[in-house]
Formats: structure tokens, sequence, C-alpha cells
């Protein structure tokens, strides 16, 4: 059996009974061939949107494929080709230190660039769909394809990758657009009253406030486990809005171009009391009610417990389901 541990940041203590890591499309094709890769099989990246329940009775997959190369580039933007085993945050920071605009509001997401493109990852305004130009895959056959951007089927948190089917189809690399001219999205959360204390925004600005809005917020994975964001923030129709407006004339949201608008669940979480409740060794984080921690020592089922618990108070309040954006195993 192979220890989970150092592979899920919520830090529940599972193994797997086989992992094989590999660090080039050459060579995960070599174990394909040699059918190595046998069911069940799990690929994984950083382990920062998994929550283990249990022992994984398979194999677990993790690419270590490295690399983030220039492949074009004018004087308006930049096309790159990153590894998916490179860390989504270091691609961050290098991509700030280039001055290549785009990515900074995705600081410290946790996690690697081969998930990023799977999860569709998010924060303050910026989905990494909008920087993605293209993905490259092989499949469980050892077929080589790369996806356009308009095939991943992207949405909120949510991509074709995802999809049950598509479950033997492992991202290589993923190719990125961005822009070398100065924007920036700053109409989000609290990101324009922070950039407040500086002259004007700059990359290394807007990165670093990004990262401490967000370590105000969130729990270090190193320190307390946990999955960051464990739900999504739900999507209802105006109508719905309306009549919660009229209990709740505050409550926060966001308009959609659909016409829709998405409420963040972390508010009706707290509204419901839980920020800072526990359920055993599980707890609401009480900085941000959207983050579940593991106190010491919980097994996946106490997550679980507490979030069925959680959305049951959501449901029974609001009338919402919220849902996990956690990966459940």
């Amino acid at each position: 059996m192979y220890s989970l541990l150092p592979y899920n940041t919520f830090g529940i203590d599972v193994s797997a009974s086989r992992f094989l890591e590999y660090a080039s499309v050459a060579e995960l094709e070599e174990y394909i061939a040699q059918g190595a890769v046998t069911t069940p099989f799990l690929h994984i990246g950083g382990g920062s949107n998994l929550l283990f329940t249990k022992d994984y009775d398979g194999l677990i997959l993790h690419s270590r494929i490295g690399g983030i190369e220039v492949t074009a580039e004018d004087s308006q933007a930049v096309s790159l080709r990153v590894g998916a085993g490179v860390v989504w945050d270091d691609f961050v920071a290098c991509c700030v230190e280039h001055g290549w605009y785009g990515a900074e509001n995705l600081s410290l997401i946790p996690g690697e660039v081969g998930a990023s493109a799977v999860q569709n990852i998010g924060a303050y305004g910026v989905e990494v769909k909008d920087l993605i130009t293209a993905v490259e895959t092989v499949n469980i056959q050892g077929y080589e394809r790369v996806y356009s951007v308009e095939e991943c089927e992207y949405a909120y948190r949510n991509s074709i990758f995802k999809r049950p089917e598509n479950k033997s189809v492992f991202v290589t690399y993923v190719r990125f657009r961005l822009s070398k001219e100065e924007r920036y999205t700053l109409d989000y959360g609290t990101i324009r009253q922070e950039l407040a204390k500086y002259p004007a925004p700059t990359l290394p600005i807007v990165r670093k406030v990004i990262i401490e809005i967000r370590e105000s917020k969130l729990p270090d994975p190193k320190v307390t486990g946990n999955a960051g964001s464990f739900f999504m923030n739900p999507i209802v129709a105006k109508e719905k809005l309306e009549a919660l407006q009229r209990d709740y004339p505050r409550i926060p949201y966001y308009e959609l171009p659909d016409g829709r608008v998405k409420i963040p669940a972390g508010w009706m979480i707290d509204q419901c009391g839980w920020k800072g409740k526990s359920l055993g060794p599980a707890a609401v984080h009480d900085k941000q009610a959207l983050v579940l921690v593991n106190r010491g020592g919980a097994k996946g089922s106490d997550i679980i417990a507490l979030s069925d618990a959680v959305r049951a108070s959501v449901r029974d309040k609001f009338g919402i389901d919220i849902h996990p954006e956690v990966n459940v195993i």
C-alpha cells in the first residue's frame, strides 16, 4: 500500500494499492503500452480538490511533466505551453515576473496546471478558461489528442474532462495566451479597497494583494487540512433572488451574463450559524464559511457528515441546494 497523505491537502490518512508517476508523455505512453495502467485508476494533481473517504483499491497516477515554454510572442500577447505537473502558483509567479497579464487574480490557488484545466479554477472575477487556448491529452489507449478551448466546453468549475467517460483522458500540457498589455480585473471582493494602500496597481502589487486577501481568509493546508472552497456558489434565477431579498434585503449576489445570479454559498452558511462550528474533528473555518477543515485526525466520513449537515441547513433556510466543489473519492 502507498500512503496518499502527501497527495491530499485535507490531510486524510489513506493509502492506494499502487502509485505511478511519470515525467514525460513518452513515459506515460510506455506505462500504457506495458499494461501498467490497470483499472481502477485515478489520475490526481496536487490533491487540493480531493476528499478520500477510504483507502483507494487501485492505481493512483500522478504527472510530473514540467516546463513553461514560450511558443509564440508579439507586442500584444504571449503563447505558452505548460506541463501538467507544474505547480499552479509557480506558473502564476512566472507570469507576473515576466509581465504577462491575466493569471494574477488566480494567485495562491493550490494544485497543478493540469488540474486547473480540468476544474476550470477561478477566483476574483477570473476563470482559467479565459486564458487557455488548448489542452493536450493522452488517453488510456495511448492516443494523443489536442482539445481546443471550445471543445473543452468550459462552465463554472466544469469541463468535458470531468465527465465519467473522460476519466481515462489525461492532461499532459496546457496552452495559454496571456496579454503583454496592461489590464486588470479589480472589481471583485475587496481588491480595489486593498489596492488603495498603494500608489498604483502593478502586476506584482495585484498578486501581493490577492495573496494577502486569500491568506486572511483561507487556512494554510500545510497547517490545517482543507481543500480551499468546499462548496460551489449556487446559480439561481433572478426571481429566486428577488424572493429572498424580501427576507434578506442585504443578500450579496453577482449578476451573470445569462440573466441569472450567483449567490455566495459562504454567506448563506454564515447566516445559518455554521462559521467556526465543529462536528467532531471536522469544522467550518472561522474566517471563511466556504471552507471545511480537518482539525486533526478527521476521516473523509467526518468531512462528509459536516458537509451534509451544512447543506441541510442552507436548504432549510434559503431553499437552495449547494453542492461540493471537491471530488469525493
